[in-house]
């Protein structure tokens, strides 16, 4: 599966990349342009990436200790430590910014199931135009975040109209949320679908919701 879904993103990618010169040079395709090959390439990189954390959960559990082994050994049984449901904290921290741009006198729409290289959009009241959000939720203390690259060529696209949102879950329950502008400083490399970046690095550079 892994294999074929690799193939299926390269693909796309490359089918992108052909229809964005094409465009470029005045020639759209007529039955398929480079935004729609991007958000089929997307598509697939999520169903890749839930997947794999399928079968990391999976072989988490089939890790643990047994607990009758344990008790034999007249030990406590080790608790498990609880695993981490990627899409559950990826609806959890859109549900934070939809709430954090209420807050902030913004009208919010969930565009993530779009695949439009972004999650969240609003209009500006003032001045009419949109602001476009892609929201990034993490545990305190984690390492990497990924982006696809739709979403990075598309903040490229629009640098004065594209925030990156983290959302970073605190060990007593709590959130801290930053907006960081201008996230990303060139487009991938061709046939990269996606790239991790540090999160702390991203949060060191973000700021308040504004």
């Amino acid at each position: 599966m892994k294999d074929r879904l690799t193939k299926e993103i390269a693909y796309w990618d490359h089918r992108a990349e052909a229809l964005r010169f094409q465009e470029q040079a005045g020639k759209p395709g007529a039955r398929l342009n480079s935004q729609e090959a991007c958000r089929r390439a997307d598509e697939l990189q999520a169903r890749l990436e839930r997947r794999l954390a399928e079968l990391e959960c999976e072989a988490q559990i089939s890790a643990l200790p047994p607990v009758v082994l344990a008790r034999m050994m007249d030990q406590p049984a080790p608790i498990p430590a609880p695993a981490v449901n990627t899409q559950a904290a990826a609806v959890r921290a859109r549900a934070i910014v939809m709430e954090t741009e209420q807050q902030l006198g913004f009208e919010p729409v969930d565009r993530e199931f779009e695949r439009l290289g972004y999650d969240i959009e609003h209009r500006d009241p003032t001045t009419g135009g949109l602001r476009f959000l892609e929201v990034k939720g993490r545990v305190a203390g984690a390492d990497t975040v990924t982006v696809t690259k739709n979403e990075i060529l598309t903040s490229l696209n629009r640098p004065d109209d594209f925030i990156l949102d983290l959302v970073e879950f605190q060990k007593d329950g709590g959130q801290r949320v930053r907006y960081l502008r201008r996230p990303f400083g060139r487009e991938p490399d061709f046939g990269v679908t996606s790239v991790k970046y540090d999160f702390s690095a991203l949060l060191a550079r973000a700021e308040r919701p504004t």
